[in-house]
């Protein structure tokens, strides 16, 4: 398996840190065995949908938590009486799954519908932020002149 080692960067990219350790993160293996499956739907500029199949689970057996950058989404399942099965292909298992959210970003609803978990996103950017046009005054204001 092939490793990337950021270091070098690190003494040219001032501030990056927080970027390169995403990165790190991101070339790591992830730990998720891929359940429950999911979407990232973009539906403008600003706002996104994940949605989790979450088939067999109930609002209140889910929780969802924002906590600065990263969105986590847990289900667990209530113990339930032995179940004999000939053939289970219907995942009963808890799960967390972890999503890295961009700054600014922020959930502004779920839903649960058919079995589909829908978390919608949007980003804010503050005022401050935003690009602004600069006036030119015609003056040199640097010569006072």
């Amino acid at each position: 398996m092939r490793t990337v080692d950021f270091a070098p960067l690190y003494r040219n990219a001032i501030g990056f840190d927080r970027l390169f350790d995403l990165m790190e993160a991101g070339a790591t293996k992830n730990s998720s065995n891929g359940y429950p499956p999911y979407n990232i739907e973009q539906q403008d500029e600003n706002k996104y949908r994940i949605t989790m199949a979450v088939a067999g689970f109930s609002d209140e057996q889910l929780d969802i938590t924002q906590k600065e950058n990263m969105l986590i989404v847990r289900g667990e399942r209530k113990a339930e009486e032995e179940k004999k099965y000939v053939y289970q292909g219907i995942a009963e298992r808890d799960f967390e799954r972890k999503f890295q959210l961009a700054d600014y970003v922020k959930v502004v609803g779920a839903v649960m519908e058919n079995g589909l978990l829908h978390v919608d996103l949007e980003r804010e950017i503050p005022e401050a932020m935003k690009p602004r046009k600069i006036a030119i005054n015609g003056r040199n204001l640097i010569s006072g002149e």
